[in-house]
């Protein structure tokens, strides 16, 4: 076998094994990783926030509290957090 054919199987045997890993999350936990700041609740919990969101909050620029309304630009929702507002 050509050096070309075992490394293509290699990487489509990789892609697999990563495609199983992810259909495997999703049939255990019955939900798609949930990697979104806005909408994780840990992440929430632990005080992460976008780095829109913390500029924001730093500069004084934006009112990034929980109770500021989403038409201001972030109120907690990092969806809302964009770099053109």
């Amino acid at each position: 076998m050509s050096n070309t054919l075992i490394v293509i199987g290699i990487a489509i045997l990789a892609v697999g094994f990563f495609v199983l890993g992810l259909s495997l999350t999703l049939i255990i936990k019955g939900h798609h990783i949930d990697s979104e700041i806005s909408t994780n609740k840990e992440m929430q919990r632990r005080g992460i926030k976008c780095a829109v969101q913390e500029t924001r909050e730093m500069d004084g620029t934006a009112s990034c509290s929980e109770s500021s309304s989403p038409l201001q630009g972030c109120a907690g929702n990092c969806s809302a957090c964009d770099i053109e507002k």
